[in-house]
């Protein structure tokens, strides 16, 4: 590889979210032990983003900056090549951050009390926006189907019948389970949409993490009435490890969509998009990073691969399951029959395995766990060890 993923950064002492939350989980952990958790990169970044933000900060102003043209190539051309979409400039909105699009979203389309759709087990922001923003949560559950999800249409039609039901939060690839939706299947969310007045947030901050055999497809993109439906949010957060930067590309192509999206920016503040720091990473992850990206996915690829082969032959109770998209591990532990508090118990204190719980995910994701594979091989191998002489015990 031309690129280092083999040497592992330990994050302890900078503010990182995930290791901050390892450490007050369990604060006796020595050097070796990696959280898996948050879904950030304890590797070393693209050289040519580091050496171009560098290049940049030597001469730039640290004002209130807007998207250059520059910018806006960047993002069409990659969304172009990358994603087969053309896009126009008015079309993106920058915010600082994809979660950040969840609410506007929400408050633009619906009144408190209507409901808000969530296909569940899914990513738990989705949880907290319909909270705080006084919606109802609507949960239409995925169907598990060994070591693969599908949508339950039947019961998501049924929820979409209602005409209290409004917004669709969709996640594309999803998290956490791992699927890359088909056109297919995304074309018959998106006919339910519209023959139900339903707007979608489609959450693709994943689209660029791709497993071999899988076709990634925008949501907006999958039939002639999906634009009018569809808001999009993207961002190179897990593309390029940028999420600190905080800026994501929200694209809306239909204006009537597009103009209510910006009203509640305008009312909550965030018109004025996100930081001159965060437009130079995005625009050079787009220019100068492909063979970056390239790379790390190899190494997605290889870490998948390893963990099912290694835990198949010496856990089999644990249900591995396949990774169409992300870089983030779906896990099924019920055969241990643990509770929820038990499993978290064993993970942090004995395993010193800090992954996700399943049970943030929703009910469904009780005796789950998730794990980001986004590591060094020899850090996810050596963490998978302590969890099979861990789990062994248990049987």
């Amino acid at each position: 590889m031309a690129y280092d993923f083999t040497t592992a950064v330990n994050r302890t002492h900078t503010g990182s979210a995930k290791w901050l939350q390892m450490n007050q989980l369990n604060s006796l952990l020595d050097e070796t032990i990696y959280p898996l958790s948050v879904a950030d990169v304890d590797m070393k970044m693209a050289p040519e983003i580091i050496s171009g933000l560098q290049e940049f900060l030597d001469t730039a102003i640290l004002g209130y900056d807007l998207p250059t043209e520059e910018y806006y190539a960047a993002v069409k051309q990659w969304m172009k090549t990358q994603h087969n979409w053309e896009i126009e400039n008015e079309w993106i909105l920058t915010v600082p951050g994809v979660v950040t699009s969840f609410f506007p979203t929400i408050r633009a389309f619906t009144e408190p009390g209507d409901g808000v759709i969530v296909l569940s087990p899914v990513y738990y922001p989705f949880y907290a926006s319909i909270e705080k923003t006084k919606r109802k949560l609507i949960k239409s559950s995925l169907i598990q189907k060994e070591a693969h999800y599908e949508i339950d249409f039947a019961d998501l039609e049924e929820k979409m019948a209602n005409p209290k039901n409004k917004v669709l939060l969709f996640s594309n690839p999803h998290n956490p389970v791992g699927r890359v939706w088909t056109k297919k299947e995304l074309a018959k969310v998106v006919d339910l949409c519209a023959a139900n007045g339903v707007v979608v947030l489609a959450d693709e901050i994943h689209h660029d993490i791709i497993m071999p055999g899988h076709t990634f497809t925008p949501m907006a993109t999958v039939t002639e009435e999906a634009a009018s439906v569809c808001i999009t949010a993207t961002a190179v957060s897990k593309s390029f490890n940028l999420a600190g930067l905080k800026n994501s590309n929200i694209i809306i192509s239909d204006t009537n969509l597009r103009e209510r999206f910006l009203e509640d920016l305008e009312i909550t503040g965030l018109e004025g998009g996100t930081n001159i720091v965060g437009l130079k990473a995005t625009e050079l992850a787009y220019s100068v990073g492909g063979p970056w990206l390239e790379e790390f996915k190899e190494l997605i690829w290889h870490n998948h691969q390893e963990l099912k082969r290694y835990l198949n032959q010496e856990l089999p109770e644990v249900t591995v399951f396949d990774l169409e998209g992300t870089y983030l591990q779906w896990l099924d532990f019920n055969a241990f029959d643990f509770t929820n508090e038990e499993l978290e118990q064993v993970m942090h204190n004995e395993a010193l395995v800090f992954g996700d719980e399943g049970y943030i995910f929703g009910a469904e994701g009780s005796g789950f766990e998730r794990l980001s594979i986004a590591v060094p091989t020899k850090v996810l191998m050596e963490t998978l060890e302590r969890l099979v002489n861990t789990m062994k015990k248990y049987r």
